[in-house]
């Protein structure tokens, strides 16, 4: 028995199992199925997944949960010329396996011209030892403005493989959080796929906290003259394990994008930045900015980075840059001759490093929450 046959011989059966649904759904969870079948998942062999072993995810059997979101309808009939468009299955294992298992989707809608003051808030909650795969689309029309949070959490261990496509119309905005509070023994993968219309404005802010083992994909496609702003916080401890990996595609001329992932590391926790800017050959006028830092606070703590620019244009302006410190020696001396103590000290420092990302999250409800835990988890440390 080939190892892929072997992880994939369990999802098969829980597949089987499925209540048949419409054609054209069936349609797509079957061919999702038999590319999650030829693929099985990845291993460390492969680039894209190097440094994350999900060797824990495939030997670990879940029960699904077909009724995931049990108060939400099945798949609304106008989802068709949508799901699944824009987040492929093709390369993705993940992707494919959440596809296959397409049951509930969360659809929101945000008409043409429509300003929403209050946020769309999804939260999708896993029980413990079950696999879910939530799937949620969001449709924003052109000139319309709103401001999205997902968030995600649950209690021992458990599977969550989540897939979110949003789609912006022409001229739109969209403030979007995604707030991952796994409980510590839990996997978390999630993709996340953007099409950002013409002049439109997309910015996503990807808070990590919870989960023993997780990997967030973020990928934007820009328009013309449209701007994506890419903003992540990772705080791992303990045996932690987190993989970011973010690709910007500028599609298309005069479009602009800015990314600034920050990650703090405690523990013997590890941690994966990969972002990747790609100019297609009409992109003419790009300007790509891309950052990512890191807080490396004990000696056993790991992070991987790798910022990647694929630029087939010439007329472009695209940097980027990657740091790996810790804590500031004459910072730490400065708290320290005022009488402040090392550790709470060191838990000032830590705090101010992640505030540069706390201060750009728009919806109170996130940031007075993200203040809380910060604090929360620097007083642990400071005792």
């Amino acid at each position: 028995m080939t190892a892929v046959s072997e992880q994939t011989g369990a999802w098969l059966e829980e597949f089987a199992k499925l209540p048949k649904a419409e054609p054209w759904i069936q349609e797509l969870r079957e061919r999702a199925y038999a590319r999650f079948a030829e693929l099985g998942f990845p291993t460390t062999h492969d680039e894209e997944w190097r440094f994350t072993n999900v060797a824990p995810i495939a030997r670990s059997s879940f029960r699904s949960e077909p009724t995931y979101g049990k108060k939400r309808s099945a798949v609304p009939l106008d989802a068709e010329a949508h799901l699944g468009r824009y987040a492929s299955f093709d390369q993705n294992a993940f992707v494919a396996l959440n596809t296959a298992f397409l049951s509930d989707v969360t659809v929101r809608r945000v008409p043409a011209g429509t300003v929403l003051e209050e946020p769309i808030e999804i939260t999708y909650e896993t029980p413990e030892g079950a696999a879910a795969h939530p799937r949620t689309l969001i449709l924003v029309g052109a000139n319309a403005q709103c401001s999205i949070v997902e968030t995600y959490k649950g209690d021992g261990a458990y599977f969550t493989n989540a897939v979110t496509e949003i789609v912006l119309g022409e001229n739109a905005v969209v403030d979007h959080y995604k707030v991952q509070r796994e409980s510590l023994e839990a996997f978390h993968v999630a993709t996340m796929q953007v099409q950002v219309g013409r002049s439109a404005n997309f910015s996503s802010h990807s808070i990590a906290l919870g989960g023993a083992l997780v990997r967030n994909d973020a990928n934007a496609v820009l328009s013309e003259g449209s701007h994506a702003t890419l903003n992540g916080l990772y705080i791992v401890n303990g045996t932690q394990h987190v993989d970011n990996h973010t690709v910007i595609d500028h599609a298309k001329p005069h479009a602009t994008s800015h990314e600034l992932y920050k990650g703090i590391l405690d523990g013997t926790a590890n941690a994966v930045f990969n972002g990747r800017i790609i100019v297609r050959k009409d992109a003419q006028k790009t300007d790509s900015k891309q950052t990512n830092k890191n807080l490396v606070l004990s000696d056993n703590a790991v992070i991987h980075t790798k910022p990647e620019l694929q630029i087939h244009a010439d007329d472009v302006r695209c940097t980027h840059g990657a740091t790996i410190g810790q804590l500031d020696a004459e910072s730490m001396f400065y708290l320290q001759s005022r009488g402040i103590g090392r550790k709470e000290a060191r838990a000032l420092l830590t705090h101010a490093f992640a505030q540069d990302i706390i201060d750009r999250v728009k919806v109170q409800s996130v940031k007075d929450d993200l203040e809380r835990y910060l604090s929360e988890k620097l007083h642990e440390h400071a005792h």
